[in-house]
């Protein structure tokens, strides 16, 4: 099974930078997207069902703001939007789609820096989206979580680590809570196959011009709970595809596709 998340920074505006010729070579059977910045009635109709697949939406109630789809070769289960916090969910923030087998989590975490009120929003997010996926851990479900994390982990994560300490996003508090993340039960997928890699990012700041010097950031993840980890046959970042300033992220498990 091919699961590929990709923060599109505009859906609109990556359909016209080769977003239809991605899922064309890399045929993904499960497809997380984040920042849609449009609801679906929003956008051209070949954006609903590329190469046949069905789309699940969650928008946010401010236009061009926000957003998240998720492809599916396959109808799921059953598809939930939100975690229950309106405040949260007006966002459009996160689709969960039941998969045979596991929950598939595609969620755009927010960004704190535009201020204080939104630092504290975040912080707010992971500490309540945390418990949110414990409970789910408790209940049984196995869960892989695909998304814009907004959050780099590991020094080696950022291009910087002196630098961008006190930078939303790498605050020691975050780092802290992707601590807490891992050790509730998930497997950063990458970092399992490749756990030294240096100068590996997924963000780029296009008003800084950093893709060119690789001054990046890794803040675009699939993790998986430990029920899972066993299943992991390839784990890589897709940092020569151009369309966004983020490139996408694909893991491959031994499970058999949709």
């Amino acid at each position: 099974m091919r699961i590929v998340s990709w923060n599109v920074n505009g859906i609109r505006a990556c359909a016209k930078k080769g977003f239809h010729e991605f899922i064309e070579a890399h045929n993904p059977d499960l497809f997380c997207i984040q920042e849609t910045k449009a609801h679906r009635k929003q956008t051209e109709k070949e954006l609903w069902s590329p190469g046949g697949r069905c789309s699940f939406w969650s928008a946010a109630a401010r236009r061009g703001y926000s957003g998240v789809a998720t492809y599916l070769k396959s109808e799921p289960e059953s598809v939930s939007r939100g975690i229950g916090i309106p405040k949260f969910d007006d966002e459009g923030r996160i689709v969960v789609t039941k998969q045979h087998g596991f929950l598939l989590y595609n969620v755009y975490f927010p960004n704190g820096g535009s201020g204080v009120e939104r630092h504290m929003f975040k912080q707010e997010f992971l500490q309540k989206f945390l418990v949110h996926l414990k409970t789910q851990i408790n209940r049984g479900h196995e869960i892989v979580l695909c998304g814009d994390y907004n959050v780099a982990h590991r020094d080696i994560d950022v291009y910087d680590p002196e630098g961008l300490s006190q930078e939303s996003g790498f605050l020691p508090e975050e780092r802290k809570w992707f601590d807490d993340f891992l050790a509730a039960g998930f497997v950063d997928t990458f970092r399992k196959l490749h756990p030294d890699e240096k100068d590996r990012y997924t963000w780029w700041s296009y008003r800084e011009k950093a893709r060119i010097g690789n001054r990046g950031w890794r803040i675009d993840y699939v993790s998986v709970t430990k029920g899972l980890s066993n299943k992991i046959k390839r784990a890589e970042i897709l940092d020569d595809q151009t369309g966004s300033d983020h490139c996408p992220v694909l893991l491959e498990l031994d499970i058999k596709g949709g």
